[in-house]
């Protein structure tokens, strides 16, 4: 009988190869949406988990989320600074760090920040060491750049038109070990600096002297001024004069403190959000189109199994003949029944396992260009889920397969080959 069924597709084996790639193309779009959207929920879901909870100034908390933990350029209102210098205070906080974008470098976002989220944000330093100076850079681990190298920002990106600031270049001292996050592709340098040479925190400098206290430095007045030195120190203990934040990462020491936290700053001038929430909204967004695809997917494997009835029905018609030869030999007809569905069988069996294979790799393909563009690891891989939709058509296959075969079952062998 296998010798038969063989010999069966061989003979016909352009429509057999017509049968096996319409059944994997059907197959291949329901598992791409499946596993990409997995991917993406689960990539968003570890990159959000290295922030507990960010505050900023009143407004969207969806663009707050992409902007601080994302890194998704866009202009984001400025909290007051003095925010930053109550939360270093707050004993209920384990460290707070300012970050401001704006600047990038070939393609990376430089994210102005502080030593503390250095130290947290990835289990160490792959090499070289953290920034203790303006002039020193610390890049995450896909940023194309050596120990080293010299980065010159540049005010927005080259595709808005920005322009190279002249004042300070940074020099690569680290790179952080990878996070699977969008902090992978930053370029992380002293917010100070950030302020430096965009003309920010001559205010407090104003201040002092107002106060009575001379300038340290005849460099420091330039510093305030849009001029920053790359030797400079770091002074990262703040005061009520901080210049505008545009966000703050805030790490509570413990879930009640996240809490009380985020109850507090949710107020007319600032917002606080945990990133797991904002993304869970945002998820509910992702499954509504999910289940437009899958119901999109669906509809296809169902026009799908429609014409492989309608072909296999005249495949069936078209070998009457050779069916009425078998039974007049002397072929039982269970075995005629075994040969017809085994060869369909057989044949959507392999259609669908290529459609599992080409809807992985259809997945991984778009998770690596997602990757590429936004630094945030998709994992793509399957669950119990799968084998579960695997079982389901696998089962379906067997009972459409089964349907030619009835025909072929209750031909009767005259009248087959009366035909």
């Amino acid at each position: 009988m296998i010798r038969f069924i063989i010999a069966d597709l061989r003979k016909y084996w352009i429509g057999s190869a017509v049968v096996v790639l319409i059944v994997a193309l059907a197959v291949a779009l329901g598992v791409a949406v499946t596993l990409q959207e997995r991917a993406l929920r689960l990539g968003s879901a570890r990159a959000a988990d290295k922030f507990d909870l960010v505050i900023g100034a009143a407004g969207s908390e969806n663009q707050l989320v992409l902007s601080s933990v994302f890194l998704q350029a866009s202009p984001l209102p400025l909290m007051d600074g003095a925010v930053l210098a109550k939360l270093a205070a707050d004993p209920r906080v384990a460290w707070a760090a300012p970050i401001g974008f704006g600047d990038s470098f070939e393609g990376y976002p430089i994210v102005g920040t502080t030593t503390v989220l250095v130290a947290n944000l990835a289990d160490g330093l792959a090499e070289g060491k953290v920034f203790t100076q303006e002039g020193e850079a610390v890049i995450g681990a896909n940023v194309d750049l050596a120990l080293g190298d010299e980065i010159k920002p540049m005010h927005g990106t080259m595709e808005e038109g920005g322009q190279t600031h002249t004042e300070l270049a940074y020099h690569v001292s680290g790179r952080l070990k990878p996070t699977g996050t969008a902090w992978d592709r930053a370029i992380l340098v002293p917010i100070q600096a950030v302020w430096h040479i965009h003309g920010m925190g001559h205010e407090e400098h104003e201040h002092k002297n107002e106060a009575g206290k001379a300038p340290e430095a005849d460099h420091d007045e330039h510093q305030h001024h849009g001029e920053s030195h790359a030797d400079a120190p770091l002074d990262e203990h703040w005061d009520a004069d901080v210049p505008g934040l545009p966000a703050i990462l805030v790490k509570p020491k413990t879930i009640a403190d996240a809490y009380k936290l985020r109850q507090e700053y949710r107020a007319d001038a600032t917002v606080a959000v945990f990133p797991g929430e904002v993304l869970t909204r945002l998820y509910a967004t992702l499954g509504d189109a999910k289940r437009v695809l899958f119901a999109v997917a669906a509809g296809s494997q169902v026009l799908v199994a429609a014409s492989l009835l309608l072909v296999t029905v005249m495949h069936v018609g078209q070998r009457r003949r050779q069916i009425g030869a078998l039974r007049a030999f002397g072929a039982p007809r269970h075995a005629l029944f075994a040969i017809v569905w085994l060869e369909l069988f057989a044949l959507v069996l392999v259609g669908i396992a290529l459609g599992f294979a080409l809807g992985y790799a259809a997945a991984r393909a778009i998770s690596n260009l997602v990757s590429e563009g936004s630094g945030v690891s998709m994992p793509v891989g399957f669950s119990g889920e799968d084998m579960t939709f695997l079982i389901v058509l696998t089962l379906f296959a067997a009972l459409i397969s089964a349907l030619p075969a009835i025909l072929a079952y209750r031909q009767s062998p005259a009248a087959a080959l009366r035909a």
